[in-house]
Formats: structure tokens, C-alpha cells, sequence
């Protein structure tokens, strides 16, 4: 069991997922800083000075924190566009490396290759 998760573990993949969540994680927490930090008091101040961060209804001993909610989403919708501008990046990037080497089958490329020794040999 213990060599099944070794070899489990140490995947290419594995190992690719692991680095994308660290560094997603550290993406995260800058995007969360410019949401907090610089979007949002700029925006309060376009609309009058509101502060986005202490927005809340009481209801009975609870509070709901709507301001935050609104953070957390405008967080969200700008990660999801960098994500999407980075995918789109290396999806054209990919495109044109293919387009620059073209395929080849092997096995066709093999085959002539046999044919052409038979050729000789005759």
C-alpha cells in the first residue's frame, strides 16, 4: 500500500496540482488584498462614501455581513477573469505551437520506412 501511494503521489500530475493550489492560494490572498485594499474603498467612494466592509443587518443576536459578501464576489468575478485570461494565453500559445510542428503518425511513418527496406532488399 505504502509503494501504491508512493507511486500515487509523486505522478506528474500530482505533483502539478500541488503547485497550482499553492500558487492559487497565494493568488487568492493578493487578489482578496486589491479587492479589499483598493477596488472597494474606491468604489464607496464613487457611492458616497459607503464601506462596503461594515455593511450588515441585525437580526435578533446575528448579524449578517452583506458588505463582505459583496467583497468575496467581486473577489471571485476577478479571479475567474485572470484565470480566464491566463487559459485563453496558453490555449493561443499552445495553437501556435501545433501549428508549427506538424503531426506525424508514426506508425504510417514507420510503415514507410519497412517498405522502403523491403525496396532495397530486393
Amino acid at each position: 500500500m505504502l509503494q501504491e501511494f508512493k507511486k500515487f503521489a509523486l505522478k506528474g500530475n500530482v505533483l502539478d496540482l500541488a503547485v497550482a493550489v499553492i500558487i492559487g492560494a497565494a493568488f487568492g490572498k493578493i487578489v482578496t488584498s486589491l479587492v479589499q485594499d483598493i477596488i472597494m474603498p474606491i468604489v464607496g467612494l464613487l457611492m458616497g462614501g459607503i464601506n462596503f466592509s461594515h455593511l450588515s443587518i441585525t437580526v435578533g443576536e446575528d448579524e449578517i455581513k452583506y458588505g463582505v459578501f459583496i467583497q468575496t464576489i467581486i473577489d471571485f468575478l476577478i479571479i475567474a477573469i485572470s484565470i480566464f485570461f491566463v487559459v485563453r494565453f496558453f490555449n493561443r500559445f499552445k495553437r501556435k505551437e501545433e501549428a508549427a510542428v506538424p503531426a506525424v503518425d508514426t506508425k504510417e511513418e514507420l510503415l514507410k520506412e519497412i517498405r522502403d527496406l523491403l525496396k532495397e532488399g530486393k
